[in-house]
């Protein structure tokens, strides 16, 4: 099944450089939202997460609401991946 993955991040996030590494590591591809390059950017991620922090990963796919990581959580992820 096809995913879409979204990692919003910010330039000094070492948290960020850890998430996109294990997508890396698993073969994932994904889209990155730099929040410091793209400021309009953060009221939706917000909206999304419910938080201002980040990383924030958002998977999505066809059938399912999207999975919504917030932070470095590699377990929540495996299993959003897996899903």
């Amino acid at each position: 099944m096809s995913k879409n993955i979204t990692v919003y991040t910010t330039n000094a996030c070492a948290y960020c450089m850890m998430v996109k590494k294990y997508l890396d590591s698993k073969g994932q591809s994904y889209n990155v939202i730099n929040l410091d390059e793209q400021p309009d950017q953060r009221e939706k991620v917000e909206a999304i997460s419910g938080v201002k922090s980040v990383p924030v990963t958002v998977i999505e796919t066809e059938n399912a609401e999207p999975s919504v990581t917030v932070g470095w959580n590699p377990n929540k992820l495996s299993a959003a991946l897996a899903a």
